[in-house]
């Protein structure tokens, strides 16, 4: 299977396209890239992502040249997930952000909790831009068409209005709903956002608050989770029911 790139540069009109900075350094130091070899290059077609077949023309360690083939077509749609993440220790943060790009999420909003250590919520906007990186990379790895969103940080009580689609709360105190049972009402096809707490979890105002929005709250089973655990698992569940109603 040929590596999917995100072009940095396209130029339609000369059927071109072109990597540039970080990621041609990477294409040409560490894959060793030469002329001739073919990668999937995805292009904007006003705004929509297209996928071509891209073959290297040059390669510089600034630059690297494809020349764009036909277009390739593409597996079928996932649905759109917004993760509401609670801001929490920024290594295990970043690998939840990559882990959740791999899986599909299509936005991803750090939280500002009642929880969350204010040393953390206080530097969290000056790593929006590695959280962006990573994403950019994982979506590339993981053969994506873009990138999902990843918003600056905001208060709870903003980012619960963000929601799309059918909400739902991975709570610990909840006891009754599994959240298969409430992804079983979800249309197919239809937005989701998941919301998982900080370390500590959700305070029992938060989740009040939560509820005042309409937000519902699930289950992940009796086990206590870790918040980066619980965002891929909770993910994974969603990805996993999506497909099912798909066959």
């Amino acid at each position: 299977m040929r590596r999917r790139w995100i072009a940095d540069e396209v130029d339609l009109t000369r059927g071109r396209a072109s990597l540039t900075g970080d990621h041609a350094l990477h294409l040409a130091r560490v894959l060793r890239a030469a002329p001739g070899q073919e990668f999937d290059i995805v292009t904007k077609v006003e705004g929509c992502p297209v996928v071509r077949l891209g073959r290297i023309s040059s390669v510089t360690d600034q630059r690297v040249e494809f020349d764009l083939g036909k277009e390739l077509p593409e597996s079928g749609e996932i649905p759109a997930v917004t993760l509401l993440l609670a801001i929490f220790k920024f290594d295990r943060m970043e690998w939840a952000i990559e882990k959740a790009v791999e899986l599909g999420v299509e936005r991803v909003v750090p939280v500002i909790a009642r929880r969350t250590e204010k040393h953390l919520a206080g530097a969290a906007g000056k790593r929006s831009e590695r959280w962006r990186r990573i994403a950019h990379e994982a979506a590339q790895q993981s053969r994506r068409n873009s990138p999902p969103e990843i918003t600056g940080p905001l208060k709870l009580e903003v980012a619960i209005e963000s929601a799309q689609g059918i909400a739902i709360v991975l709570a610990e105190a909840e006891r009754v709903r599994s959240l298969r049972e409430i992804l079983d009402k979800v249309p197919e096809g239809g937005p989701v956002s998941l919301a998982v707490g900080p370390e500590g979890g959700w305070t029992a105002d938060e989740i009040k608050q939560f509820a005042g929005s309409g937000w519902h709250s699930a289950s992940l089973g009796p086990t206590i989770l870790r918040a980066e655990t619980a965002a891929i698992a909770a993910l994974a569940v969603v990805m996993a029911m999506a497909g099912s109603s798909a066959d």
